[in-house]
């Protein structure tokens, strides 16, 4: 369940930053950067913030 959460607010994340670049400023990208990033880091390390913050909140 944890994982299809972070996906979920990944995809979530890089589809609003994409919109707002669109319609709001190209300056939006940044957050589907900092998505990608922490995608790639969390890929090396195994280590997620957002897991992190799910497994406080009980998510399983």
């Amino acid at each position: 369940m944890r994982e299809r959460v972070i996906r979920a607010v990944a995809g979530t994340l890089v589809m609003t930053s994409v919109l707002l670049a669109l319609f709001v400023h190209i300056n939006w990208l940044a957050i589907a950067v900092f998505v990608g990033l922490n995608l790639l880091q969390s890929s090396i390390t195994k280590f997620c913030p957002l897991e992190y913050f799910l497994e406080k909140l009980g998510i399983e």
